[in-house]
């Protein structure tokens, strides 16, 4: 209780009711309070802790990397180990010709840079971005929210970017907003605070020919669903989709604080001069973060993890879509929203959860729906026991 006391006195809060869940230590698909509870995390950080809490790779890839040395100079002047072979084994993995990777500190700032780059290479000033959309908390990736759904998170902090403009996600019709005054447009393959919603290919091909013919750049928000978590490395690669641009963070981590802006080499290139230093950043790309990003990347690749995510999700799906509570499964991979209809609903569920043991979320533009991303490790019986008491909790509404 004292613990719980001096958070909410000395650490900056984000909303009046935090969830002051204490946690003593985590494990695979678990965490555990100081009194020994445990709970099924079925957010892992919110598309973080893809490879389970406290793999052994990664924590001996920190170890390792701390004992050799920590932050040196700022990004993008000293040649460091841990950068290279990070951004070599991406691009290898990475759609299309891109090939080179801008390392930051997390997914906001990534997006900041994205923006930047298709501005600064283009020469133009509009920034398109989708209703629903979520890209982070700083001005820039603020600004990109979407309006007007956006403006309950955003109004507050006008005057944002000028020249913003937002379109409807699978809208075949609101292409022709993008122009030769253009200079990107910001997309989630998969929309995650709206709810878990997939996109239409037919769509997202339409997107990407709109761009190519009026020389805009076609960003993709691959934050929360890059790295395995829709059942391809990345979900450009599963809808098959080239962008120009590619902001990474979360699971590119592998738990630790690291962004990364993927692209050509020649796009790029464009931060190099005229002005040179078009962006820099202190600990982007920090060593430890970057060697625990490339062991969780080699766990995923080495244990055959991506191949087996589609088919745990579908046991989700397949088990809880039969629950008459659950109106709507919207899924890609093991990125879940299990939909209620009605928010009364949602949130007596979460105090429920609590109680059983299981760590869920809502998204920002659906508080109808819960959330299920739990580490892409999570096994077979896990998911059944998980489901067990998903079932139970729901019987309790």
């Amino acid at each position: 209780m004292i613990l719980r006391k001096q958070f909410l006195e000395h650490v900056g809060q984000t909303s009046p009711s935090p969830m002051l869940i204490e946690v003593a230590r985590a494990e695979g698909s678990f965490f555990y309070t100081p009194e020994g509870k445990r709970y099924f995390d079925l957010v892992a950080g919110v598309s973080v802790s893809n490879v389970g809490h406290a793999n052994q790779d990664v924590v001996r890839a920190v170890q390792m990397q701390a004992a050799d040395y920590m932050h040196v100079m700022v990004y993008g002047e000293m040649v460091e180990r841990p950068q290279v072979e990070y951004a070599r084994r991406i691009a290898e993995l990475l759609p299309g010709d891109i090939d080179c990777v801008y390392f930051v500190n997390s997914g906001a700032e990534a997006v900041e840079v994205a923006l930047k780059l298709a501005k600064r290479h283009t020469h133009r000033t509009e920034l398109i971005s989708m209703r629903r959309a979520y890209h982070g908390s700083t001005h820039g990736a603020m600004s990109m929210m979407g309006t007007p759904e956006g403006e309950e998170w955003k109004a507050e902090f006008r005057p944002l970017l000028p020249d913003v403009k937002s379109i409807n996600f699978n809208s075949f019709e609101d292409l022709e907003h993008i122009t030769e005054r253009t200079a990107g447009v910001l997309c989630e393959v998969v929309q995650g605070e709206a709810g878990v919603r997939l996109p239409n290919v037919e769509w997202l091909r339409a997107l990407r020919a709109r761009c190519s013919e009026v020389g805009a750049m076609l960003i993709f928000d691959e934050i929360q669903t890059g790295m395995g978590r829709t059942g391809e490395m990345f979900a450009s690669t599963k809808y098959g989709i080239e962008p120009d641009i590619i902001c990474l963070a979360k699971a590119f981590g592998g738990g630790m604080p690291l962004g990364g802006v993927a692209s050509n080499k020649r796009i790029l290139d464009s931060f190099t001069h005229n002005p040179c230093l078009g962006h820099i950043t202190t600990f982007g790309g920090h060593p430890v973060c970057c060697a625990a990003g490339l062991a969780a990347l080699n766990y995923l690749i080495d244990n055959n993890v991506v191949e087996s995510v589609e088919h745990k999700g579908l046991m989700f799906e397949q088990r809880l879509s039969r629950h008459p509570r659950i109106l709507e499964i919207r899924r890609s991979g093991l990125l879940l929203a299990l939909e209620l209809g009605e928010s009364e609903y949602l949130y007596k569920l979460m105090e429920i959860f609590k109680e059983e043991g299981i760590m869920s979320d809502w998204f920002l533009y659906c508080d109808t729906a819960f959330r299920i991303s739990p580490p892409l490790t999570i096994s077979e019986a896990e998911i059944e026991e998980c489901c067990t008491i998903i079932e139970r909790s729901l019987d309790r509404l």
